[in-house]
């Protein structure tokens, strides 16, 4: 049997000998999971304690801790980490590379060196986007969003910013086009694509958004960057220009890379819903189709973003209405979960209990986007802290909650250990009244008119600020403990097995765990939904010799 990935590794260059080397050089789908997966989380913590300085200089009316200036450099920081350096490349860089490859039962994903390259060209991102914190006159204060004509007129590091969000754009690219031909060209003989899992189809789906999406924004982005440098008058109303291409052109890709987000995510909970019910999941088909649908529809919604910019009334009935439209197959997702929980033997592990906990969090960000993609309203709640809540709760409570149930439930295969259960219960409960004290009071401000963006505030808003900010305290509490609970039983939790959720899908039947350098020891042979139970138990069984299902 070979060793874990852990022991051994293949490398890009040569054989290096020290253990340091073979970590940066490998090709390894798993390790190179598990360092993005160290990156991302440490540029999350340093976009986390960004959000908490924000939240203890709006804890009270009048400069706390900062200037505006500062201020607009911090939410800008913490906005361009979390979009474009963490969630964005997230869940696919990690679970796409650790997890994807062993649920269709291929050794690897089609180009390896592509993929350490890709790692690669992600850290040169993130170093080119911290350079422009000790360059220059510091970090952009233009917002994540860059818009023009402020983006083109201020004196802060804007160019640095902007070259960072290209090349990991470029990063990810190349990461959609690695695991489409993966998915299209290494599944496990019989797995047609209706018998793959449904993490596989989120991820499926999110790779055509990278690889169609992106491009669109990196071609703004070198506009901006040419229109900074030489004046040519593309964005610049004073040149001739017009802002409002530049929303245009970054709304193309970035409503789309909404679904980006929570595509992958929603394919978590796919995995997560059938597994602690011990019931087939419903409706398989139409999650997998939602997924496509909703991947096709999010390219047509941009327009909402921009209702108070400028727009005839007809385009603003049209994108109103394709935007309600894309609640459809949204909706059918969460239908079908809640139909498998019905009369299953629902287990309240810590990973379910983050799956059960976003279905809460997202509807309230998803039912709240609802008010804003009509006209009216959003005229009256545009960049008012009601936009922020509900960008909050639908990517935080959504993409983020469920990429923690992800961590959960694949913990046991990455470390071959099991977390301690009492403790991943309470940082859970911590985290899910955290974030509704943190975002809730938001949606009343927002509504009573408090803009987005000021680092000061009229007297009245003040008991919202101070609610949001002991939220904020719970949460940070929450991530400490999780975060301490995932490496303290790295090395010292119980051994976990190969399959101790009595899972499915093939990863979970795999000769080890953490499972051996090329994965399974022979192809397996997949003639089967990837959903089977009967009476609360697994259907099928393999037999690790010949990789084939026993009834």
């Amino acid at each position: 049997m070979s060793k874990s990935y852990f022991d051994e590794t293949h490398c890009a260059i040569g054989h290096p000998k020290t253990k340091v080397m073979q970590w940066l050089l490998t090709v390894d789908h798993k390790r190179i999971g598990i360092m993005y997966a160290a990156v991302m989380f440490t540029f999350f913590f340093v976009a986390i304690f960004t959000a908490m300085a924000m939240r203890i200089e709006l804890f009270a009316p009048g400069a706390q801790i900062m200037d505006g200036d500062t201020f607009n450099q911090a939410f800008t920081l913490h906005g361009v980490i979390m979009v474009f350096l963490f969630i964005i490349p997230g869940i696919p860089a990690v679970f796409g590379n650790i997890i994807m490859p062993l649920m269709i039962g291929a050794k690897d994903v089609s180009f390896p060196r592509l993929n350490w390259f890709t790692f690669w060209l992600y850290i040169v991102g993130c170093l080119i986007a911290l350079s422009s914190l000790w360059t220059g006159n510091g970090f952009a204060d233009t917002g994540w969003t860059f818009y023009a004509p402020y983006s083109l007129n201020t004196d802060t590091n804007v160019i640095t910013t902007l070259v960072a969000a290209f090349v990991l754009g470029m990063a990810s690219i190349l990461t959609g086009l690695n695991f489409l031909v993966t998915i299209h060209r290494l599944r496990a003989p019989g797995m047609d694509f209706f018998k793959m899992p449904l993490f596989v189809w989120g991820i499926y789906a999110t790779a055509w958004i990278q690889l169609l999406a992106t491009p669109v924004v990196g071609i703004t982005l070198i506009l901006a960057i040419l229109e900074k440098y030489f004046g040519i008058g593309i964005f610049d109303p004073a040149k001739g220009g017009d802002p409002v291409l530049f929303e245009h052109l970054f709304w193309i890709y970035s409503h789309p890379a909404v679904y980006l987000m929570i595509l992958p995510a929603f394919g978590i909970m796919s995995e997560i819903i059938p597994t602690f019910s011990r019931r087939e999941i419903f409706g398989y088909r139409t999650i997998a189709l939602s997924s496509a649908s909703i991947a096709g529809i999010g390219y047509l919604v941009w327009g909402h973003h921009l209702f108070t910019s400028g727009m005839s009334d007809i385009a603003k009935t049209i994108f109103s209405f394709l935007t309600f439209f894309v609640a459809i197959p949204t909706g059918i997702k969460f239908y079908d979960w809640i139909a498998t929980m019905y009369k299953g033997k629902v287990i309240l592990s810590s990973s379910m209990l983050w799956a059960l906990g976003t279905i809460v969090t997202f509807a309230i960000g998803g039912l709240t986007g609802v008010t804003i993609a009509m006209v009216g309203s959003d005229i009256h709640l545009q960049d008012t802290y009601y936009s922020v809540a509900h960008f909050h709760y639908a990517i935080l409570g959504g993409v983020v909650f469920l990429f923690f149930a992800g961590m959960h439930y694949w913990y046991p295969v990455v470390t071959g250990r099991l977390l301690n259960e009492t403790r991943a219960k309470v940082a859970f409960w911590l985290n899910f009244v955290g974030i509704n004290l943190l975002w809730f009071p938001m949606f009343i401000a927002g509504y009573y008119g408090m803009p987005r963006r000021y680092f000061d505030y009229l007297p009245e808003f003040e008991i919202y600020h101070q609610i949001s900010g002991v939220g904020a305290a719970v949460i940070l509490a929450g991530l400490v403990l999780m975060f301490y609970n995932f490496l303290s039983c790295w090395k010292k939790g119980e051994l976990s097995g190969t399959n101790p959720w009595n899972a499915t899908t093939l990863e979970w039947h795999l000769p080890s765990s953490p499972p051996p350098l090329e994965n399974h020891t022979k192809v397996p042979y997949v003639d089967f939904n990837p959903y089977e139970y009967h009476h609360g138990e697994p259907v099928v069984k393999f037999d690790y010799e010949t990789m084939k299902r026993i009834d």
